[in-house]
């Protein structure tokens, strides 16, 4: 049976609001209508391809991984609602204000986060993302007409918003940018190949994949420098500035979660681990002296895999939450 945090955030049932870093549980209506990650039919791949805009309504509690023109209009007060965006992991969100009407005087409040933040975690952790907390966030009754346009960090955001007098409400047109190096990444499918690569920065990067999974890792390098690879003396991580780690956890926040290997030593092969946790990160550290690579593939863990032990297999994980 899939466990509370999966079912939150595989069908994008219950979400948590935040405000200045306090969350609060949001009421969920028409549940289970639309797969959370838009499936595109063919009619309207076909009109995006020739260049029309998609538009649609907004619920109280969405999620959105394509672009176009949306709409949110309270037909009823409503406290606590929240938009999810994802795009793909080489993509960054940009959300701009077309039309907002709320009552910023009465209580109503309009606000993006760079991020998302879940039962009151959030993505990047804090220790993960170029802003401090309080920086990620932008309200619209603060900043009104100087910010109508905000940028994400990395490939998800997020809009939250309280709206109490019928009829009112925004629209906001939602477009993805190119990163060339991407970052932080939730993952939208259980399955994948990703090579991330951090280049001279002193930063962490975290692949975020809800799912349990099996991870396989077949290249890494740390230390790259002018074509050649520094050795590292310890066989341990500690102290190390340059590292790729393994963690595993029931929450969104990479450093909430637990670690379950440390890799330091550049490598080319295979290294795979099965991980049975509600939510698996691939973590690279990096010191900013050295050009970072890890290359991997994963998909979903089975039942029918946990009875199977495979000779290059790290240990299991986490298998009582499958």
């Amino acid at each position: 049976m899939p466990s509370a945090f999966q079912f939150q955030c595989h069908l994008i049932l219950i979400f948590l609001a935040a405000s200045k870093g306090e969350t609060r549980y949001l009421e969920v209506r028409d549940a289970g209508e639309d797969d959370p990650f838009l499936l595109l039919s063919e009619d309207l791949k076909r009109e995006l391809s020739a260049g029309q805009i998609y538009r649609r309504s907004l619920r109280c509690i969405d999620m959105l991984s394509i672009e176009g023109q949306f709409t949110f209009t309270a037909d009823q007060p409503q406290l606590h609602c929240a938009t999810f965006f994802i795009g793909e992991p080489e993509e960054l969100i940009s959300i701009h204000y077309d039309f907002v009407n709320i009552d910023c005087q009465g209580g109503d409040f309009l606000k993006v986060f760079d991020g998302w933040i879940l039962k009151g975690e959030k993505f990047p952790s804090s220790l993960d993302h170029p802003l401090t907390t309080s920086q990620r966030y932008v309200d619209f009754c603060e900043s009104g007409n100087i910010q109508r346009s905000i940028r994400s960090s990395q490939n998800v955001a997020m809009i939250f918003f309280r709206i109490q007098l019928p009829g009112n409400g925004f629209t906001v047109t939602v477009k993805k940018n190119s990163n060339l190096f991407p970052c932080n990444v939730i993952s939208q499918t259980p399955s994948g190949r990703f090579t991330m690569v951090i280049p001279h920065q002193h930063r962490n990067c975290s692949f975020s994949i809800i799912y349990p999974v099996v991870i396989k890792i077949s290249d890494l390098i740390l230390g790259h420098l002018n074509g050649l690879f520094l050795k590292k003396p310890s066989a341990s991580c500690a102290g190390v500035g340059d590292f790729v780690e393994l963690l595993g956890g029931a929450g969104l926040d990479p450093s909430k979660m637990f670690p379950l290997a440390d890799l330091c030593h550049s490598f080319h092969g295979s290294a795979q681990m099965k991980i049975g946790c509600d939510n698996t990160v691939l973590r690279m550290v990096s010191s900013g002296k050295h050009i970072n690579r890890v290359t991997f593939e994963y998909h979903q863990l089975d039942l029918q895999e946990t009875e199977i032990r495979k000779e290059n297999s790290i240990e299991e994980f986490c298998f009582p939450s499958i």
